[in-house]
């Protein structure tokens, strides 16, 4: 497997995540049996790569890594300082109308303690299925940009589930009647979060960067299925 490569300079490497690949190694994904991230690209380009920031292994999309581990601290303090933008997009259950600011907090999976969490979403389309889904006769559905200001583990996700419009495929906060649906009438068996963009200032080059990841083909498939326009 070739993964695509967004960005590379000397510092760092940017590639696009397919779903269900795990970023590192961890003590949450010890029993998952697939192939990881670090893994793939150390066999793609022939020397270790280091994540600065990490996906869930069913998002797909932009992720960074760093060529050395002397570069990771200057690149993780754009995340930590909040100076790099990062956008998702994610099909959700339900009409999404307005844009919304979600600051439930998270817990944190070791602690068990709560922390702040904020998310910005926006609307960008929507549309309803003459198919029915337990327990209407139709089914609604959007398509979402989603803006995290803070990094949470499943922020997006628990967040989506909050408002009461869980993403399509999430089968841990979502609603598994329209992840049926989507699987039984569409052939789509993946979660919809896909993170699209990253935007920020080199720390060594100083270079403003834009950098995009392209769609994965459940996406196309569902897009052009519903007649919706998204560009990346």
């Amino acid at each position: 497997m070739n993964l695509e490569v967004l960005f590379e300079d000397d510092y760092c490497i940017v590639v696009n995540k397919p779903n269900n690949v795990l970023t590192h190694y961890s003590y949450y994904s010890r029993n998952i049996k697939t192939d990881i991230l670090v893994d793939i690209l150390k066999v793609q380009f022939g020397f270790e790569l280091y994540p600065v920031h990490r996906l869930d292994r069913k998002t797909s999309g932009v992720i960074l890594l760093a060529k050395n581990k002397k570069y990771i601290s200057e690149f993780q303090e754009l995340f930590t300082s909040q100076n790099i933008v990062k956008k998702y997009i994610a099909i959700v259950r339900g009409i999404v109308s307005n844009k919304t600011t979600i600051d439930s907090p998270v817990k944190n999976p070791d602690t068990k303690v709560y922390k702040n969490a904020l998310t910005i979403c926006k609307s960008i389309s929507s549309i309803e299925l003459n198919i029915a889904v337990h327990p209407y006769n139709s089914s609604r559905y959007s398509l979402i940009e989603l803006t995290p200001k803070t990094g949470r583990m499943h922020q997006l996700r628990i967040h989506m589930n909050k408002i009461s419009h869980p993403i399509v495929g999430d089968y841990k906060y979502g609603d598994r009647f329209h992840n049926r649906n989507f699987e039984n009438n569409f052939d789509c068996h993946n979660m919809f979060l896909h993170a699209y963009l990253l935007k920020f200032k080199h720390p060594f080059t100083a270079e403003e960067l834009i950098i995009k990841a392209s769609l994965p083909l459940d996406w196309k498939k569902i897009i052009t299925e519903f007649k919706w326009k998204f560009d990346v």
